[in-house]
């Protein structure tokens, strides 16, 4: 019988995951709602099955809908790709519970590095260090968050113990903004994780976001694919993101591969995961920030580097049938670069800019530049879902040629119908800063602030 694969997502990681699949011989199954009827990855699929409507609680979020698909197309696996229900112990549970393979990580270790909190513990049970923070708090007016506030120091972050993506994140500078801060990101948390739970870190202000994609083999074993450098963010959300991560010292780059292969074997860790790090400039330590129990976004640029289709490695996995390959054997090769391309109006706050595509022209790919994307011309970005146009990624034999490829590749790209911050990520990577790779955490806002200072339309069409 054919090995069938139902993914359980839509967009360019739902096109990553088929491409993977065709290529290893597995059949899909694609899952779309009435917003997505005739998208690329419909098309990709060997089959497609239609879960709701647009509103995601009734389509993408929809578990019930998406393991009877499953079960009625007789798929013998589930790939989450990233986001929706990827990092749900209870779909991961029902799914298995349903006599299908989860792709991914037992549920036990998602619903544990879930839970900010108990990963905080766990990593430091395996000798990673952490920051200084709090336990949970689930008020925001007793004197327990004020005497927590006080160890912990100011500034910190307040962050939702079920959280991810930056959703419930803010930052706190004064402690009389505590409590309102407390009570905004409870809400926002408790709306998108239906925990209202948050705990307080100490905030890094001289920071770079550095993580290590792991593969753990389900024995206590587990390799590391180096490192990524995501410091290129708003609102704690990555825009431009590389590997390896650039002016590391070697200790440093050494013990962060080393703790994330020591949390990944205490769990017993069982696929794809990369552990995130905070790295503190100044004093030139790291720390860790979380754990995510699926593929990420910027995957693409570790393949890049190290030839692994991690995807197809999941896959393979699940089945019993991936080897294990020892950590000498996975070297890097050049450098890479990944910018994700949005519709949105980088002058307007990154205001996003749904809409019709009505032109649109990508450059030639090859083996050293890749774009990942469920989009074509007549496609519509819908305001419904994440509007996430493509992944530009390109490899070179050092930075330097990396940037200057990948701002070549963005001056080809052409898109017409909707606004995109093409030029904005053109920008960055032209930017002195960018070039000397020493930006950090808060470069975006500092180099947007900048831009919107000299001119009303500060990023001019390439």
């Amino acid at each position: 019988m054919t090995e069938k694969l139902l993914i359980a997502n839509r967009g360019e990681i739902a096109c990553r995951i088929i491409q993977s699949c065709a290529r290893i011989g597995i059949k899909t199954v694609a899952v779309y709602s009435e917003a997505d009827h005739g998208a690329r990855h419909v098309e990709m699929a060997d089959e497609a099955v239609l879960i709701g409507n647009a509103k995601l609680q009734e389509s993408y979020l929809n578990a019930d809908v998406i393991v009877k698909a499953a079960r009625e197309r007789g798929a013998c696996l589930l790939h989450p790709g990233y986001g929706f229900l990827a990092e749900s112990p209870k779909f991961a549970k029902a799914v298995e519970d349903a006599g299908i393979t989860w792709v991914g990580p037992s549920a036990a270790v998602i619903e544990a590095m879930g839970d900010k909190e108990r990963a905080r513990q766990i990593a430091k049970q395996a000798g990673v260090p952490i920051l200084p923070g709090s336990g949970r708090l689930d008020s925001a007016s007793n004197d327990s968050v004020a005497l927590a506030a006080q160890e912990v120091g100011f500034p910190l972050l307040v962050k939702a113990v079920a959280g991810g993506g930056g959703i419930g994140m803010q930052l706190v500078r004064q402690p009389q903004d505590l409590l309102s801060v407390m009570k905004s990101a409870q809400s926002m948390a408790a709306k998108a994780f239906g925990d209202a739970g948050v705990y307080l870190e100490r905030f890094i202000p001289n920071a770079r976001h550095v993580e290590v994609q792991i593969f753990g083999y389900g024995d206590g074993t587990a390799v590391h694919l180096h490192d990524r450098e995501c410091s290129i963010q708003r609102r704690f959300q990555k825009i431009i993101e590389e590997a390896p991560a650039p002016n590391i010292p070697d200790a440093v780059r050494t013990n962060l591969q080393s703790s994330a292969i020591a949390l990944a074997g205490i769990q017993r860790y069982s696929g794809a995961g990369t552990v995130e790090f905070i790295y503190d400039c100044d004093r030139k330590t790291a720390y860790f920030l979380e754990m995510n129990t699926r593929i990420q976004v910027e995957h693409p640029v570790t393949e890049m580097i190290t030839g692994v289709d991690i995807v197809a490695w999941q896959i393979l996995h699940a089945l019993g049938r991936l080897g294990q390959t020892l950590q000498d054997r996975i070297r890097v090769e050049g450098h890479a670069i990944e910018c994700r391309l949005y519709a949105e109006q980088p002058e307007r706050n990154f205001l996003p800019s749904p809409g019709l595509v009505t032109a649109l022209k990508w450059p030639d790919e090859n083996s050293d530049l890749r774009v990942d994307t469920g989009i074509r011309t007549g496609d519509r970005i819908t305001p419904f879902y994440d509007p996430l146009i493509a992944k530009i990624i390109a490899r070179g034999i050092n930075r330097e040629q990396t940037i200057e490829a990948l701002a070549q590749a963005l001056k080809q790209i052409n898109i017409e119908g909707l606004r995109t911050n093409v030029a904005f990520l053109r920008d960055v990577l032209t930017d002195h800063r960018f070039n000397f790779g020493i930006v950090t955490t808060d470069f975006v806002e500092k180099f947007h602030k900048e831009r919107l200072e000299k001119a009303s339309r500060p990023y001019a069409a390439p």
